[in-house]
């Protein structure tokens, strides 16, 4: 189950958002997320949320009062930096939102209004991209312990140039003046 958080000031956004994500399909893929939602009404009351439950992505309003998507966005980065974070708005300034984006490290933005597909679509991919630098922190983390402990082998043999420029294989076992030619 993977966790959305929603917060939008207008409480029919919310409203629509919260039941399209519990009855559309959200798959990518062969991936199939099911969506557990919640939704807030208050950046302020978002972030208290936050910082006692994990989200897998949050999805935020870009135009609020007091405090606006990229400012929320940036904040919820410092409580749960491995949630994914995306912005919903009706700005058409490509060059703000992308501005925005960059700044704040944001998954995506998505249009105010929303094609559902087109949502449902954006939100599998980015809890997909999530799944995927998660697993690979893991993979990370697993090859450096195993760099950490791993015990260094003695080679059983040895290859050396010969003057002639052919190569001789030296038996580790063997005492120093005991080279074999291949």
């Amino acid at each position: 189950m993977s966790r959305i958080m929603i917060v939008d000031d207008e409480e029919g956004i919310l409203k629509a958002l919260r039941r399209l994500m519990q009855r559309a399909p959200c798959s990518y893929g062969q991936l199939v997320y099911k969506l557990e939602v919640e939704i807030f009404d208050s950046p302020q009351a978002a972030l208290e949320r936050a910082r006692v439950a994990d989200f897998d992505l949050v999805l935020s309003d870009y135009h609020m009062p007091r405090m606006d998507g990229v400012q929320f966005l940036g904040e919820i980065e410092k409580i749960q930096p491995d949630a994914a974070r995306m912005i919903l708005s009706g700005c058409n300034d490509i060059n703000v939102l992308n501005q925005s984006i960059h700044r704040a490290r944001l998954y995506g933005m998505l249009p105010k209004p929303w094609n559902d597909y087109f949502l449902m679509s954006m939100i599998a991919q980015a809890l997909n991209h999530r799944d995927l630098l998660l697993e690979n922190r893991e993979l990370a983390r697993k090859a450096q312990v195993a760099r950490e402990t791993a015990v260094p082998v003695t080679p059983a043999a040895a290859v050396e140039w010969a003057e002639d420029g052919s190569m001789v294989y030296k038996d580790a076992d063997a005492p120093a003046t005991g080279t074999k030619p291949l």
